[in-house]
Parts: structure tokens; sequence; C-alpha cells
């Protein structure tokens, strides 16, 4: 085997012992997410964002921009439920670059995950106890997710994720709200199939058991654009895109249909700013069809305190070294305007 074993990991139990979560902090996460399910289920008439940067790259920074977003929270609690992506793990094309916190927990050294992942627990946790804000992670790695089960509200499955039996299989024995991606080739079939999977029990192995799920209801989808054979990236956030995901959702008769639309990625041409007229589109299609309305649930953002990208080598507060993200400026007008016109 041309593979180096460098140490073997602590378990879930250990990190959570040694970074404990609070039963105060655990009601009052087990209360968002009440409220949060209740707008998966159409219970509940509020707009769901999940909002923040491309890749949680350094704690204070994050800490900073979730700070903002908890008091704009405040403002808008009658319409929005923001929850910020705190995204430690960052999948990657060609499997080079920054790989997230979780690999990572200095962008600058070498990887660490054993570090990394008391990182990311640690800043998941500060958040929720600063901010009383729960929040949203990716799961690349099925197995990392036992290391923040008891702090994540929102959960996405990344394009190149999607297909992937152990990820749909894991989602099955979660009880909180996780977005299945299109695939970077835009097929609805693969994501609905994978929503399929992911809402029916299973008996599989994960982390060296014999486990059995009863499957999560509140899996739904997420568009986020497409790449053709050439390499061009497809929009699908159009109205009519919309619809043909709603038509694919009656023919399956899934529980709880649900479509959170990702205004960046192939959505947006790679082109951050056009995530405020993307999202207005949106809006706009929500509130010309009753139906799409009931369906919508929420939209993907992605943003962080300094509009844009930059080199990990160059270190500016505050703007994301992995894709490039809104400012904290039209941010702010952005959340305003969504909670004004759902």
């Amino acid at each position: 085997m041309n593979m180096k074993f460098i140490k073997k990991l602590p378990t879930a139990e250990e990190v959570i012992k040694d970074i404990p979560l609070s039963q105060e902090l655990s009601q009052v996460k087990k209360d968002k997410d009440k409220e949060i399910e209740k707008v998966f289920k159409g219970e509940l008439d509020k707009f769901i964002l999940i909002i923040g940067p491309c890749s949680a790259d350094r704690e204070d920074s994050v800490l900073d921009y979730i700070y903002r977003l908890a008091k704009v929270q405040e403002k808008v609690k009658d319409n929005l439920i923001l929850i910020p992506r705190v995204y430690t793990n960052k999948p990657r094309t060609t499997g080079l670059g920054y790989k997230g916190m979780a690999h990572q927990p200095d962008p600058n050294k070498a990887p660490n995950i054993e570090e990394g992942i008391r990182a990311i627990r640690r800043l998941h946790l500060k958040a929720l106890s600063e901010t009383h804000m729960v929040t949203a992670d990716e799961m690349l790695y099925p197995e990392n997710y036992t290391y923040l089960a008891d702090l994540l509200s929102y959960v996405a499955i990344g394009a190149r994720s999607v297909e992937d039996q152990q990820h749909r299989l894991t989602v099955s024995g979660m009880d909180i709200p996780v977005g299945m991606k299109n695939p970077t080739s835009g097929d609805i079939t693969v994501m609905l199939n994978s929503v399929v999977a992911a809402q029916n029990s299973h008996t599989f192995l994960y982390n060296g058991f014999e486990v059995e799920t009863k499957g999560n209801p509140l899996c739904h989808t997420i568009l986020r654009g497409a790449v053709d054979s050439y390499g061009r990236n497809i929009p699908n956030y159009h109205y009519e895109n919309l619809l043909e995901l709603a038509k694919a959702y009656e023919e399956r008769k899934l529980a709880n249909p649900a479509i959170i639309v990702d205004t960046n990625h192939s959505n947006s041409m790679k082109k951050f700013y056009e995530q405020p007229r993307i999202a207005k589109e949106v809006l706009f299609s929500r509130k010309w069809d009753s139906k799409l309305k009931k369906l919508i649930k929420g939209l993907m953002i992605e943003s962080y305190i300094v509009e844009g990208s930059q080199d990990v080598n160059c270190h500016v507060y505050g703007k994301s070294i992995t894709d490039p993200c809104l400012g904290w400026e039209d941010t702010e007008k952005l959340i305003y305007y969504i909670a004004e016109n759902i």
C-alpha cells in the first residue's frame, strides 16, 4: 500500500469531552433547530439564508463576520432565519490547494488534521455560544460529521459528493436539514436520487460499526448551476429551471419538498457580484408562482467582510482565500432587501 499512516486520530467522544457543549447551549440549538425544521415542513412562513464565507479560513475573522450577522438577524427575525456558513472542509476540483480548516487550522502551515478537528469544533461552538446563531457546514468527509453532530443545524452535500453512496447513507441517519446539490453536470435526476436515498432507512458500514438509520425527511435539493462538456457555466436558477424541478418533485412524491438556490458557483458564472441580481430574480419567480413560493425555502450566498478573494499568502483580514465573496456592505443591503421582498 502506497500510504503512510501518520497517527491515529482521537474519537469523536474524546474530542467532545475536551470541547463540550453545555446543556444550556444544547437547548438553544434545539429551539433553533425546531424553528428551521418548521420552515422545511411548511409549518412556518420564514425564509432561510445560508450565508457566509466560501471557506472558514481563520477563527477571528469568521467570528467577526458572524457577530455582524447576528446584529442583522435581530432586525430581520420576523421574516428571515440566517444560518452562518462555517465551511471547514473545502472540496477541490483537482485535489490541490487549501482544503479547509479541518486540514489546515493555519492556512500558512502544514496540514494537521488532529488540531484541525479540534479547531473546527471550537469555531462552531464559539459561534453558538457567543452569538446564539446555529451554523452550517459542508460534509466533505462523512466520517467527520460525528465530531460536529451536536453543533450543526444545516449540512450541504457538494456537487462532487452528491452521487457518493456513503454521503447519501450517512445523511439518512441525520436529523437536521441536509441539502443535496446538483452535480456539476447539472443532472437533477442524480440530485433527486440522492434525496430519495437519504430519506429512506439503510443498514451500512460507518466508522467501524454496522449501523441502521431511519431516513431523513428533511433532506432536500440545492440548485448551484452546472458546467457543460466545454467547461462553460450553465445557470439553473431561472424560472423554467425551478418549474422543472418542481415537476420532478411532484412525480417522486418526496417528503417535505424544498429547494435552496445557491446564488454563486456556476449560477453566477463565478462572478460573485452577480449574487444580489440572482437573489432578486429568484424572489420574483417565487412571488410569480404560488407553487414556487411554497417550494423555495431559501438561498445560499457566499459573503465575507471584504469582497473578492486573495492568495493564501496575502493576509487581508476577512477576505476569502478560496472563491470570491460579496463584501459586508453589499451583504447587509441584500439581506434587508430579501427581508422586505419575500
